[in-house]
This record gives structure tokens, sequence and C-alpha cells, in this order.
């Protein structure tokens, strides 16, 4: 029997039960690491990875960690050679004479580690005792191989501590939301304690079992002369406190930004990867440390939440019970052949009624809404209804001279709306689209105090398309010079502004201004008809402040590998020549601070008491479906977007739906937390340049002048003027 076990030994030894990892395989191992990504003030704001797990060097690993491992795990540590002879006997005796189920595995710390590098494939009984004794060989190479130092860091870097989490420092940030070198005493202990059952000691399932467990580890730690028996009944008293962050894509701070910097950093690897260089976001351990402020940030998402809030609930009381997401039965249906359940089932060769029947099935799901998860009986149809009439919103923040991005909100949700209305969305910009209308006119000798009639005009080659002003003002006898109308946003003059310019002079300076989407040669681009991405908005807009030219926003600033080397560093990509003149970038500074000061987005000073240098513009398009405000500071750009997902539903008025009241309060919001922040005054007090006294002098006229008398006599105010529209 001795000589067959002794055979079986070496049967081992010799790979007849799978091979054994050579020391050269040993010392050559590879850890995979997450890829982490950091704010511009360098927060860490999120992980890609298979494993989360960052590795640490044995000078990082603090000592009272070290010791509550050995304590609680392996007490002979030091003294043994990988395998711990009279621990394996007593384990022996008591599993197989006595019967003592309970006995434990008598596995030292190196064993262990050889099982978190070489996991067990194959756990039936049959193949516990092949298992160990792989460990115990293994364990003894690694013995050989390294000391006992390298061992403990190897051990703590691999070891697994639930929640899909590895590594002691990827546990520590996780549970405690601080570097391993940062611990306490009480809370190395907690998560040493997790070792043994990873998801029985859990703190954050299991509190009262991790505490118990986090006392005991205490506990050996005096037993060895560790820690003194004092200390221990002063830190078992301490109570239980976590600070858990969780590393996932649907949660934590800018989920929104994190994808869109996944999608870049795939595309990244994907081309390094094509120069022979094999970097892995998922296992590589690259740092990606972006623009993004994380203070900003936070702020950002906060004025977001309440603010939508607000105005969902604002919202679904301006419809009542006729709303179109509940009464619009058409509309309903052409939803629910659009869902991907519906068109799954179609493709499986479903009738219609077999689909809609499906569908109309009740069953337990959860619901979720701005007071939380709510666990209802609902059918597919029902939740397809409860998410048709949700707000959604974009927003945006970037440094207008260099187009770093400060702050990213791509929707209200995340998990539920993965779509970003920040790099994906291209909606019509309504009134915001005015100030490139305006740019051009000036560009081609318009002078700011050139005055237009603000009468309704049917255009007769136009299908008898006839612009019209918001509001019930009775305009038709009244003449507003350009810094009036666009302050606020008089559309019959944008129109004849347009005319007066020309339709190609506007694309022209648009596109040199960084619009790059495909803009419509009709009369009605004056009114915002144009679609244009979120994010290009606020690149053009930037050239207001940043002498004329255009910026692209970014979000990368460099990527470093694992040791944190710079791999590659991005450079801002600004336009090279202005497209405008200085004095017409200064006019139009001018015109876009009379619309807050005084025009449509006034209640930045009367509502919200911002006394910040600001400019602006807000927008509003057909029908109410979508709000905008573009906000504009010397060293701040912020453009936001509010309106529904679905394209035929828009606010049932334009004062709850127009963009000083949708839009305007979150970037109102985001100033007044920075307002309270000395750090942020290189923002918040900053002032626009002087402007010169002849841009002034240029804009000193009436801001709105009567016809005359000969002129009213022969005018009917009730008949709308006919003509034609020259371009």
């Amino acid at each position: 029997m001795i000589l067959l076990f002794l055979l079986f030994i070496l049967s081992i030894k010799w790979g007849a039960w799978g091979k054994l990892p050579t020391k050269e395989d040993l010392s050559d191992f590879q850890y995979q690491r997450a890829s982490e990504v950091y704010s511009a003030d360098s927060v860490l704001i999120g992980k890609y990875y298979l494993y989360d797990r960052q590795p640490i060097a044995f000078k990082d690993i603090p000592k009272k960690v070290l010791e509550a491992l050995v304590a609680i795990e392996d007490e002979r540590f030091y003294e043994h050679e990988g395998i711990d002879y009279p621990s394996l006997g007593r384990v022996a005796l008591k599993t197989i004479l006595m019967q003592d189920q309970s006995a434990g595995g008598g596995s030292t710390l190196t064993q262990q580690l050889a099982k978190n590098l070489y996991p067990r494939r194959d756990r039936t009984k049959a193949n516990i005792v092949v298992n160990k004794i792989k460990e115990m060989m293994i364990a003894t190479r690694l013995e050989d191989i390294f000391n006992k130092e390298e061992i403990l860091t190897h051990y703590l870097n691999t070891v697994s501590f639930g929640d899909n989490t590895f590594g002691i420092e990827s546990a520590s940030l996780k549970f405690f939301n601080k570097r391993t070198q940062d611990l306490k005493l009480e809370e190395a202990a907690v998560l040493v304690g997790m070792l043994k059952a990873t998801y029985g000691y859990n703190p954050r399932v299991f509190p009262e079992r991790s505490l118990q467990r986090r006392n005991l580890v205490l506990a050996s730690m005096a037993n060895n002369d560790f820690i003194s028996e004092a200390e221990k009944d002063s830190l078992i008293k301490t109570p239980l406190f976590l600070n858990y962050r969780q590393y996932d894509n649907n949660e934590g701070i800018a989920p929104y930004f994190r994808e869109e910097v996944r999608k870049k950093m795939l595309k990244w690897t994907q081309e390094q990867q094509e120069e022979g260089n094999e970097y892995n976001i998922y296992t590589s351990g690259l740092k990606i440390y972006t623009t993004l402020d994380y203070n900003m940030q936070f702020w950002a998402e906060a004025a977001m939440r309440e603010h939508m809030q607000s105005l969902q609930a604002s919202f679904e009381k301006s419809y009542g019970n006729n709303a179109p997401w509940i009464k619009n039965k058409s509309l309903i249906n052409k939803w629910i052949k659009q869902s991907p359940l519906y068109r799954k089932m179609k493709a499986a060769g479903l009738e219609e009624k077999q689909i809609m029947d499906s569908l109309q099935q009740k069953k337990k799901m959860v619901l979720v809404d701005w007071e939380g998860e709510k666990n209802v009986e609902a059918s597919s149809i029902d939740s397809l209804q409860h998410y048709m009439k949700f707000l959604n919103t974009g927003s945006l923040s970037i440094d207008p001279h260099d187009g770093a991005v400060k702050t990213w909100i791509g929707g209200v949700d995340f998990e539920h709306f993965k779509f970003d209305h920040v790099a994906q969305s291209k909606r019509q910009v309504g009134s915001t689209f005015k100030p490139f209308v305006y740019t051009a006119a000036l560009e081609v000798g318009i002078e700011p105090c050139t005055y237009f009639s603000a009468e309704e005009v049917e255009y007769e080659n136009l299908k008898g398309w006839s612009p019209s002003n918001s509001g019930d003002k009775d305009e038709a006898y009244l003449n507003y010079s350009m810094e009036e109308a666009l302050s606020n946003s008089v559309n019959t003059v944008a129109v004849k502004v347009l005319e007066k310019t020309g339709i190609e002079n506007v694309i022209t300076m648009a596109k040199n201004m960084g619009i790059f989407s495909e803009l419509p040669k009709q009369p009605s681009l004056a009114l915002g008809t144009g679609e244009i991405y979120l994010n290009e908005l606020a690149g053009a807009y930037a050239s207001y402040v940043n002498k004329g030219r255009a910026i692209l926003p970014y979000f990368i600033r460099t990527i470093a590998d694992q040791k944190d080397s710079v791999l590659v560093e991005f450079e801002p990509k600004r336009a090279v020549e202005p497209a405008f003149s200085e004095q017409t970038r200064q006019v139009m500074v001018e015109m876009m601070k009379s619309t807050i000061d005084k025009g449509t987005a006034s209640r930045l000073r009367t509502t919200y008491k911002l006394t910040n240098a600001i400019a602006g513009k807000t927008g509003t398009t057909q029908n109410n479906k979508d709000a905008w405000f573009v906000a504009l500071t010397p060293n701040l750009v912020h453009v936001t977007w509010v309106g529904l997902d679905n394209h035929e539903i828009g606010f049932r008025s334009t004062s709850l739906g127009q963009g000083a009241n949708a839009a305007l309060p979150i970037f109102a919001k985001l100033m007044q937390e920075m307002n309270q922040h000395p750090s942020y005054n290189e923002i918040t007090k900053a002032q626009f340049p002087s402007t010169d006294p002849r841009v002034l002098s240029m804009l000193d006229c009436e801001p709105v002048k009567r016809d005359g008398f000969f002129k009213r006599l022969f005018k009917n105010p009730d008949k709308k003027k006919k003509k034609k529209f020259r371009n």
C-alpha cells in the first residue's frame, strides 16, 4: 500500500493527472489586472476588468495586514517550507480517525497561493486528494522560487474577496474606499476575515457574521503577540463601518462618461494590437487619466437629479389622464412594434395575436421611477408605457480653451437608458443655432444696429411657410435691433437675418465654427431645424470665448501602463484659423450677455441670483420637443438638452418646455454649488475681457423701434404680409 501510494505521488509529479507548472512557469506568471479610470483630480472613478484586481508591491502592504493574515490563516508560515506537516497531521487525525468534518484543510498560505494561481477544475470527491497533492507540490516549488515576503505579496494580490474582487487593494477600495496602505487595523481584520468564506463573511451581505469573524481575527493576533490584549479589547468594541464603492458600469459617478472612455479605449487597444502592442483594457492594468472634474461631475449629477425629478412631476401633471402614453393607441402600438421583445417574437414566427397576448401577460417585475424601484405586477406593454413618459437629458461642460471635458451626463439613468445624449444623439437645436446666423450676418457686413421688422411673413415660394414668435405680444409695428432680437429669440427676425445673410454663408460659418453635421439648406435653418450632436454644439460655442477658434471636446489626457509609464498623451484639437473676426466675437458675446441679463435666460439673474459673468442662449424646438440652454463663461461652456427619447411626444406647453424652464436650471444649480467653493474661483470669478469701446458704440442704439405714423397707416396688422423668400 505504501509502495502504491508512492507510485501515485510520482504519477502526479510526472503529470499523469495533469501537467504541473515548472519553476520557470511559476516565476514568470502575470496577473490579470483591471484597468483604472481617473478623473483630472486623480480620483478613481471606474475600472474595466474580467477580474477586479490591482496588484500592489510588498512595501504598500501594511504590517498589520500581514500579521492579521498569518495569525488567522497560517500561524507557522515563517517556519515551514510550503507544507505545515504538524497541521496536516492534526487534520488527518481528526478527519480520518475521529471523523471530525470541521477539522479544516490544513492548507498553508503557500498552498492557498498555489490554488489561487491554478484553480481546481475538477471538484469531485475523487479528485480532492489529487488536487491537494498538486497544490503541495506547487507550494514547495513556490517556496524555492520566492521568499516569504514575495509569497505573501502574491497571495494578497491573487486571493478572492468575493463580489468579483481579487486582491487586497481592490477589496480595500471596494469595501472601505481607501488604499490598502491606509487601512485601519480593524478594517484589515474585516478583509482578512473574509478569506475563510468570501460570501458568508461578506460585510455588505452579512455584517453581523463579518463582525464576529473580524473579532476572531483580532483575538488570533493577540494570541500570537501581534497586538496586546488591551488593544484587542478596545478594537473589538469598534462598530463595523463600510464605505462601499461598486465599480460597476451601471453604478457610480459618470457612468455615461466611463462608457464613452471604454469605447475609446477599445478602439485604441485595437490600433495598438495592429502595431504589435498587446494591450487589453480588461487585463493589462492600464491607467487612464481623463479630463473629468470629479466635484463638478458630482454636483452636475445632483443638479440634474433634483431638477429632472421636479420637471418630470410637472410634465406628467400637465398631461393628466389624457397623456399620449395612456390614450394615444396608435403611438403606443407603434412603440410596441419597435420594441426588441416584439421584434424577437416576430422573428421567431409568432402570429400577431400570439405576440400581443404574450406582451399583455401580467408578471412580477421591477419598474423604476424617481422615487426608486417598485415591485409590481405588470405586463411588458405596461412597462413600455411606463418608460415612454420619461424625460431625458444630456449635458456637457468643457474648457473652451482646449476642449477638456469637465462634466458629462448622457442621460437620467444609465442602467435603464443606455443611449448617450451627449455622444450619440442628434436633435434639432432650436434657437441655439441663431447665434451662428447672426455671426454670419455680422461677417457679411450687416451692422449690429440694423433693424428688422418683427412682423410675421408668409413666404409664397415656401408653400406658405409662416414662422411666428412665441407669446401673444402684438409685434406687427415693431422693429428690433439684432441684439434685442437675439436676446429675446425672435423667430421672425432670425429668418429675415438669414435671408439677408444668405443660407450658404450661414452654413459655411457654422462649419468653420466646428459644426460637422449636415445642415438643411432651407430657411427654417434659422430656427434650428438642423440636427446637431450636443458635443459639437459645445465645441462651436467655445469659439466665442476662444478667440474665434472652434475646438473639439476631448476627455482622455494620457494612457499609462501598470507601472504608470505614459504610453500616449492626447493633445487638444483646435481650429488653426479663427472662424470670424475679433470684432464679431465681441459683438456676439455682448449680444448673448443680454440674453442672460434681460432676455430669455434672465431667470439666471432673477430666480437663481447668479451674478457670475455669463453669456448664453436658450432654445426650444417646434411643438416643444427639445429644450436647450447653452451657457458661456470665460472659462467654461455648458450645454444642456432636455426632452423625450420619443420624438413624437413633446411638452404640453411652451411655458413648461422652453429651454429657460426645462434645461437652464441644471446649469444654474451647478453654478450655484460651484460659487460656494473658492477652489473653483478660476471659473466662477472669471470676467470676460474688456469690450472694445468701438464695439460698445456699435451696439449703442434703441433696442426697439416702432413703425412711423404713415407706415402704420398703410399696414393691416391683422393680415399677414406675403412675399417670396430671397436667397
